[in-house]
């Protein structure tokens, strides 16, 4: 069985090379989003052509990279979604909610100071880890029935 899982969220760590590292050898592909924090920003302006409200600006950038991350989110049969300690990830939330209401399997990942800010985008998850070995962990369980060892 092979698992396509789409890696979301927050992008200013090395959280998606851990756990592609990790499940090096179990059956999986992986997505993101795009991760160059510039390019992802300024995609729509630097295509479409310059904006001088903010707003528009955003808003360009927003829809050129929903593309990408609808069919990513569409076509994965587990979303991870990471919220980082530093910023708030408003995009991760909205993607968490895009894959609950498409009935994928969500995994979270987050810190105990989000608990309470995130309580219900953790209901909708069928797990809630917090380092991405763990996430590992859940991947190499699920597509092969063995326990960390």
């Amino acid at each position: 069985m092979t698992f396509k899982v789409y890696l979301s969220g927050e992008i200013h760590t090395d959280w998606r090379e851990q756990i592609r590292d990790g499940a090096a050898g179990l059956d999986v592909e992986f997505d993101s989003p795009v991760t160059d924090h510039d390019a992802s920003d300024d995609c729509g302006v630097a295509i479409l052509g310059a904006e001088p409200n903010k707003f528009w600006h955003d808003h360009k950038g927003a829809k050129i990279n929903a593309i990408r991350t609808r069919k990513g989110i569409e076509e994965a049969d587990v979303i991870v979604v990471r919220f980082g300690e530093k910023y708030k990830q408003w995009n991760a939330a909205f993607d968490a909610g895009y894959a609950a209401a498409l009935g994928k399997s969500l995994i979270v990942l987050s810190q105990d100071e989000h608990q309470h800010a995130l309580k219900e985008v953790h209901a909708a998850a069928l797990a809630v880890a917090q380092e991405p070995g763990q996430v590992v962990d859940i991947l190499r369980y699920v597509l092969t029935g063995h326990l960390p060892k």
